[in-house]
């Protein structure tokens, strides 16, 4: 059995807010975030938003554009003890839409790294395994300081100073392969990504592409180690059924992300917040503005056939859906706990 000798929601929660489109103070977090992915449910035209506390929570990038970081003063404004504060930008605020929040706790505003050949600031939680990276890309092979002490699973970068696509490491395609957070696109086998190198327990490498590191732009890294009970990082692959593929993960899910990896496919983003019951399929795309497919207008991504249970060790998919269970396909998932098997408290999960 999965066992862990804190609380989930410590370090990572989902919260639902609406928007006034005006000064918003989010509260019911549980901890002062660090990194916050923020999402319109409801309107297929506002994209996702992350900000996060390395950069500064004005320092607004977008996963589903390639566009550089910008300064929004009136989006997020302030990371908060119990939550954040938000002014009145369209990008996070709308009066009455409905939106969601991802957020993730490191280590506050970070502090210098020099494991690596490239000096970076950290923000590391090695009890969750989580860290933020900054970094000021050489041109040239390199290794780069993660501060989590053990190798990542998954690493998403960004280059902050020019329109570059998000690129993603996943320990289950190896560091010759990446993804695009931005784009619907298969593993791509590409030296200069991550110089074909897997992280160590210390540092991540990177090579010449400009999406990890051109010389002189400016990067973020946000690094995801395993821990047993809180994360799961895998690969599986689909059967084409409704009695879909399980996986195992040791623990009540809180936040899934699902990509098919030899084909194209969107990423899959499901949460057991704004997915309370089973079956789940409040399905939004990392890759695109489109709204929740609860609402329709994710019913063009997804379909109708998006379908999981989210239980008290893991995830069974429950539909033929080409986003996590076509025939043959390969995917890659990651995973967060609402819930372990057993918690600190020795208190066993239950199964919806």
């Amino acid at each position: 059995m999965a066992y862990i000798s804190f609380q989930p929601q410590d370090y990572f929660n989902t919260k639902l807010y609406t928007g006034n489109g005006s000064t918003n103070a989010i509260t019911g977090v549980g901890f002062q975030p660090d990194w916050v992915w923020v999402k319109n449910r409801t309107d297929a035209s506002t994209n996702h938003l992350v900000t996060d506390a390395v950069r500064a929570a004005t320092k607004c990038l977008f996963p589903n554009l390639t566009n550089a970081e910008v300064t929004e003063a009136n989006a997020l404004q302030s990371f908060d003890s119990d939550g954040f504060t938000l002014g009145s930008d369209s990008s996070v605020n709308t009066n009455t839409k409905n939106w969601v929040s991802w957020n993730w706790r490191a280590n506050g505003s970070g502090s210098s790294n020099t494991d690596g050949s490239i000096t970076s600031t950290v923000s590391a939680n090695t009890t969750s395994g989580f860290s933020i990276v900054t970094y000021t890309g050489t041109g040239a092979n390199a290794t780069i300081g993660h501060g989590l002490g053990v190798a990542p699973k998954m690493i998403i970068f960004k280059n902050r100073s020019s329109v570059k696509a998000w690129s993603v490491y996943h320990s289950s395609i190896g560091a010759t392969k990446f993804l695009f957070l931005n784009d619907t696109g298969a593993e791509t086998t590409y030296t200069p990504m991550f110089n074909d190198t897997e992280p160590t327990s210390s540092v991540f490498s990177v090579g010449t592409d400009l999406a990890t590191n051109v010389s002189s732009d400016n990067y973020v890294a946000y690094c995801f180690a395993e821990k047993t009970g809180f994360s799961k990082f895998g690969s599986y692959t689909g059967n084409g059924s409704t009695d879909g593929v399980f996986l195992y993960t040791g623990f009540k899910p809180a936040f899934v992300i699902f990509k098919k990896t030899n084909a194209t496919g969107n990423w899959g983003l499901l949460d057991s917040t704004r997915s309370y019951a089973n079956v789940a399929n409040h399905t939004l795309a990392a890759n695109l503005s489109d709204a929740e497919s609860s609402f329709g207008g994710g019913e063009s991504v997804f379909g109708a056939s998006n379908k999981v249970d989210i239980v008290s060790n893991g995830i069974k998919i429950r539909e033929a859906s080409d986003y996590n269970n076509a025939s043959g396909a390969t995917y890659i998932y990651l995973a967060f706990a609402e819930s372990p098997i057993v918690s600190s408290n020795g208190v066993p999960a239950v199964a919806r």
